[in-house]
């Protein structure tokens, strides 16, 4: 995945690998840019006070806008995810909360030859 920087663009869309089974499995999504308040109210969550490990459930709950049909997405819904869409959503939420893109340099080691490869999310269009 490459993020290009639209300073314009504060909505991503993402495609989860597994999806959240909710009597529908729920794996098209959207997420926008987080705010300072975001990452504020998260810290100040309950839930977040007794286990602050909960940090991230609870921030992804704000600022995924569209998870298939459900209209809204709470921590508790996230907390059903499988590890592997969790994981891809913290990978996400940091790239587009991040300038620029996902490229890693790269050394070859057989031939030396240096450049540049993109990371991709498992579940990505």
């Amino acid at each position: 995945m490459m993020i290009v920087a639209n300073p314009l663009q504060t909505e991503f869309s993402f495609l989860l690998p597994r999806g959240l089974a909710t009597g529908t499995l729920q794996r098209a999504g959207r997420m926008r840019l987080a705010t300072a308040r975001d990452e504020l109210l998260a810290r100040k969550h309950r839930h977040v006070q007794a286990y602050p490990e909960y940090v991230m459930l609870v921030l992804l709950s704000q600022v995924i806008i569209e998870l298939g049909t459900l209209e809204t997405v709470s921590p508790e819904d996230l907390e059903n995810l499988f590890t592997q869409d969790l994981a891809y959503l913290r990978e996400f939420y940091n790239r587009v909360n991040q300038v620029g893109n996902a490229k890693l340099p790269v050394h070859c080691p057989q031939c030396s030859h240096h450049f540049e490869t993109e990371l991709v999310l498992a579940g990505e269009l």
